[in-house]
């Protein structure tokens, strides 16, 4: 494969090729080398099987002739059983010879062995048989024949064991040569298939990592700043190729998109200059409005005056209704901003409840049920008496029947909840739905409010918990109430 070639195949497919030539022909070359080692074993396994036959029968004579011999001497119930067993053995194992008709000396040995082998074993049942019988003198003939026909079968055996492993020498001696020829030549193509290999791995890979080189080079240079840097030529139609005709576009955007962006800066502070200048001529306009507004100290100065007043004449409770005023206001500015517990926002909601009903003839009924364990939690300051005021202006204010609230304070699993319920005119789902999204438009400026609105409470909540679930409302429908829960992490 020429350079060229493979400067047109894809990355993908040259990894495929680094990858798995080389185990394809390594794959090739070790099967081949073990099924001709397999063969080659087989081979010398069934040379020498011959010999282990005749051994094996030799091992089964002699057993069978000891077995004849222990009955006759003996003529016990186990012997006898012995001699039967031997006797099957060392059938089986003449059954093993070929029946043939050659003239070569091994089978000749082969015939002969078989063929005494028969008279023998007839020889050994005769004597055993006239033994059980009680007859001395034929068993003593018959194991006399049969001890001589087992010398000539010992005879014959060792001859044809010792001829066939003459001969499988031979071809044991002709195998491993064979098998040393095959081993050298696996060897051979190893090493040709490795030197081929790695002259392909070096040529392929050369090809990747030369345009890599360049590519990194340039990368790093853009990636100090210089923009100016000569771009890497596209050589190669695989990936890289691609990357490298994406990274040379890159380059001449980003020296573009720069150029715009350094006349954009340009532009953008002078407009920032503009906006400083406009923003100082709003800051004078805003302290100067500030400067005209009651002193909030002069306002608590003024209250506290007349609560004293109001207590020398007599008038106590003109006297506590300022106080609470007072207290109110000051609570409003101070704690504005701050983080409180949730036993100081209860004690603003108390006193709101007090100077409304001050101003409404005591007609709303405000009940309380408050865990006062549960009063330390953290909580943004100005957030229950919103609320409180939403349910009166929204909910009770206007209607017919008795006017009440309720404030509960509990602990529900993780959390610690805070329940506003009134018993007012109630709300729509649609309602509800706006005012949790914050879309839902009231009047927070109304002459009896204090300017912080329901919408601004829930943002607060979601900010100060990380939370979109703090906050929930439930009404069942129109004069049913509506009910606000707060959902406060302990």
């Amino acid at each position: 494969m020429s350079k060229k070639a493979i400067k047109s195949l894809s990355l993908r497919k040259k990894m495929i090729i680094i990858f798995c030539l080389p185990t394809i022909l390594l794959f090739m070359v070790n099967m081949t080398l073990y099924l001709g080692t397999s063969r080659m074993l087989a081979s010398l396994n069934e040379v020498y099987a011959s010999n282990n036959s005749l051994n094996q029968m030799s091992q089964s004579l002699d057993e069978l002739h000891t077995a004849t011999t222990g009955y006759l001497s003996t003529k016990t119930s186990d012997a006898l059983e012995a001699y039967y067993i031997a006797e099957q053995d060392y059938r089986d194992n003449v059954d093993l010879l070929e029946d043939n008709t050659d003239d070569n000396d091994n089978r000749v040995l082969e015939r002969n062995i078989k063929k005494l082998s028969g008279s023998y074993v007839m020889y050994t049942n005769q004597a055993v048989e006239s033994k059980r019988g009680g007859n001395v003198e034929k068993y003593k003939t018959y194991y006399d024949k049969a001890t001589r026909l087992y010398n000539y079968i010992e005879a014959n055996i060792t001859s044809l064991n010792n001829q066939q492993f003459v001969n499988n020498s031979k071809s044991y001696s002709t195998m491993m040569s064979a098998l040393q020829t095959i081993e050298e030549l696996n060897i051979f193509t190893l090493v040709l298939i490795g030197l081929a290999n790695l002259s392909f791995v070096v040529l392929i890979a050369s090809t990747i990592t030369e345009p890599l080189i360049k590519l990194s080079s340039a990368a790093n240079r853009v990636s100090n700043g210089d923009f100016d840097v000569s771009l890497p030529a596209v050589k190669n139609n695989d990936e890289i190729g691609v990357v490298t005709m994406a990274f040379n576009k890159m380059v001449v955007s980003l020296k573009e998109y720069i150029n715009k962006l350094t006349e954009s800066m340009e532009i953008e502070r002078k407009l920032k200059e503009n906006e400083l200048i406009m923003a100082n001529h709003i800051k004078d306009a805003e302290l100067k409005y500030l400067q005209s507004q009651i002193n909030p100290h002069f306002l608590f100065n003024t209250l506290n005056a007349g609560a004293q007043l109001a207590m020398m004449e007599g008038a106590d409770r003109t006297s506590e209704y300022m106080h609470n005023v007072a207290n109110f206001f000051r609570y409003n500015i101070k704690k504005n901003k701050d983080v409180v517990t949730l036993k100081e926002e209860i004690e603003l909601v108390d006193i709101y409840i007090y100077i409304i009903n001050v101003r409404f003839a005591g007609e709303i009924q405000f009940v309380k049920n408050v865990d006062e364990s549960l009063l330390n939690v953290q909580i943004p300051s100005m957030i229950l008496q919103p609320i409180v005021e939403n349910s009166i202006n929204y909910g009770v204010r206007n209607i017919e029947w008795a006017k009440k609230i309720s404030l509960s304070v509990y602990e529900l699993g993780d959390y610690i909840c805070v329940s506003i319920k009134d018993n007012g005119i109630g709300m729509t789902s649609e309602t509800i739905t706006k005012i949790l999204e914050g879309s839902f438009e009231g009047n927070p400026q109304k002459a009896d409010s204090n300017g912080v609105g329901l919408a601004n409470c829930i943002e607060r909540l979601n900010i100060f918990y990380e939370r979109d679930d703090v906050l929930d409302m439930i009404s069942e429908g129109i004069n049913k109430g509506t009910e606000t829960i707060l959902y406060l992490t302990k």
